[in-house]
């Protein structure tokens, strides 16, 4: 661990020594010869720093001087020593740092920073980073504003080397991109704003199988964009394929209408309890990233058939490849990819959505088109549909390579290897308690709780059985479910489920757990430990909701 902290820290410390339990203060040793004092909480925040997404995800350890420390230089009549005046540099001594060979430099706001060392381990990838060399990262901070924190400005502060001549380029600061954002449902639980990402509150995914447009999750990785529908022309090419656009009038008028009901869950849902057993990097996600709809469109499969290619064609193509017209400001659009297979299938209802519930689709849910492929995880069901491409590759982009994978619960950052696994395509079996609330005061009857909840698989598997317990597994309650009736091996949307469960005799603080079971039997694991990763994606371990019993 000392050796893996040496790396991390910023040009001019090293690390000297450690708790042997990981604990409490180790020094470091700065280039003028000063000894100064880390905290281990400061290293763990420093390792936790390594976000996932955008540019100016930087680590460094902060030196802390104890107050013991300062008390005893204080009665000795010493004062710290004065840290040197940082150097001065123009615009143009940035702008030369702009590769590996002569170190790579950004600025922000008036400061100067050197970041050649981190290149490597930035999670979206060197190339990301290099994007802003021997220039200043303002204008992508603008975009990705989960770096606009005092814990991300403090880090990057670690790797600071000087001030910019004439302070902040002010031609560098941008408009806000998120300025023309849509309205939204009071209700929902914000988790960030810029981009905007809310789940539905727990007690309101229960009350109908399909969720309300305006009350549905919200999964923005970019600015929702602002789409000019006589303008708007989805183009589909690639590998088999001639190369056709269609507008949403053409989408509507030349191709059979379906519908069918999906559920959409985000893959970080219920990221929260991992969160609570190891820190994890990720919007905050609890249960309400899910949420049930029908969806209206064509299918893909009559559109890639209009355009040359059906479940007879000769093609090495292996992938259908999505972008949508969400993009940052270098261009860089949001894409996923599904395989060809799923793409071209009948019985895989792959939609182009244009819309939710009887309704044309919301700006937030992808107006005018986006792709409904149910069964599979969120992150591939792009918004704002603007092209396909059918390809012998996958999606390159950030978020098919170097997101929404899942590692061994010893993987972290400094090992992770993001090509040895897979995409997630199809979510596992999960189920959640959406009533009561955790640490909600209840009331039995009885001697029986009332629970309530959802659960969910991917792949088209339906729910058998949700067992329910609040004696921690001694004995368990099966649930009455509720759903939408489907086919075999179609069933594309969640089941709702409704339990009494026995409260133990005499006890005040019970714990509520619940599993689900789906028709191939797979089962949820019984523990968060067991599939923690470093992403926090795919936790479908057993729910807990601990209540108080007031009233036996």
């Amino acid at each position: 661990m000392v050796q893996r902290l040496s790396r991390l820290l910023p040009k001019g410390f090293a690390c000297a020594r450690s708790s042997p339990a990981l604990s409490g203060d180790f020094a470091g040793v700065a280039l003028d010869g000063s000894e100064r004092q880390y905290s281990w909480q400061h290293a763990r925040a420093a390792a936790a720093a390594l976000v996932t997404a955008g540019l100016g995800s930087l680590l460094v350890l902060r030196p802390q001087t104890s107050e013991c420390e300062e008390a005893k230089l204080a009665s000795a009549g010493q004062t710290q020593r004065k840290q040197p005046a940082l150097p001065i540099y123009h615009a143009e001594d940035v702008a030369n740092h702009n590769n590996k060979e002569q170190g790579v430099w950004v600025t922000y706001k008036d400061g100067v920073y050197d970041v050649t060392d981190f290149l490597e381990m930035h999670p979206g990838g060197a190339s990301r980073l290099m994007l802003a060399a021997g220039g200043a990262i303002d204008p992508f901070w603008a975009m990705y504003q989960q770096h606009q924190n005092d814990e991300i400005r403090s880090l990057l502060e670690g790797y600071r080397i000087g001030s910019l001549a004439g302070g902040q380029d002010m031609s560098q600061q941008v408009a806000d991109p998120y300025s023309h954002e849509p309205q939204r449902h009071p209700a929902l639980i914000v988790r960030s704003q810029k981009p905007f990402n809310a789940e539905t509150p727990a007690a309101l995914l229960i009350g109908k199988l399909y969720t309300p447009n305006d009350l549905f999750y919200v999964r923005n990785h970019l600015p929702v964009p602002a789409v000019d529908l006589a303008a708007y022309a989805l183009r589909i090419e690639g590998e088999g394929l001639r190369t056709i656009e269609l507008s949403l009038k053409d989408l509507q008028t030349m191709f059979k209408r379906h519908t069918i009901s999906a559920t959409l869950q985000c893959a970080g849902n219920r990221r929260i309890d991992m969160s609570d057993l190891k820190d994890i990097k990720g919007t905050t996600w609890a249960a309400g990233a899910i949420g049930n709809a029908e969806w209206s469109g064509v299918t893909l499969k009559d559109v890639l058939e209009y355009a040359g290619l059906d479940e007879s064609s000769e093609t090495d193509a292996e992938h259908v490849q999505f972008e949508g017209l969400d993009s940052d400001m270098e261009g860089v659009c949001y894409g996923a990819s599904i395989l060809i297979e799923k793409a071209i299938n009948k019985g895989a209802d792959v939609l182009l959505a244009f819309e939710m519930n009887g309704r044309p689709l919301s700006k937030d849910h992808g107006y005018p088109v986006r792709v409904i492929a149910p069964g599979i995880v969120g992150a591939r069901n792009v918004k704002w549909l603007s092209r396909i491409i059918i390809s012998k590759e996958e999606s390159q982009s950030h978020w098919q390579q170097h997101d929404y994978k899942s590692f061994s619960p010893n993987t972290d950052y400094d090992t992770v290897d993001w090509d040895s696994a897979p995409a997630i395509q199809e979510p596992n079996v999960t189920s959640a308690i959406c009533s009561p609330n955790n640490h909600e005061a209840v009331t039995t009857s009885e001697g029986m709780i009332p629970v309530k909840g959802f659960a969910y698989s991917g792949g088209g598997h339906s729910i058998v059985r949700v067992d329910v317990s609040a004696d921690g597994g001694k004995t368990w309650t099966v649930a009455d479910l509720r759903s939408v009736p489907a086919k075999r091996s179609r069933a594309w949307s969640w089941s709702l489920w409704e339990a009494e469960v026995p409260a133990p005799a005499a006890q005040r603080d019970i714990e509520i757990i619940c599993k689900a079971t789906d028709n191939a039997y797979n089962t949820q694991p019984d523990s968060v430990a067991g599939v923690w990763n470093l992403r926090g994606v795919l936790n479908n371990a057993w729910h807990r909701v601990k209540v108080q019993v007031t009233d036996q």
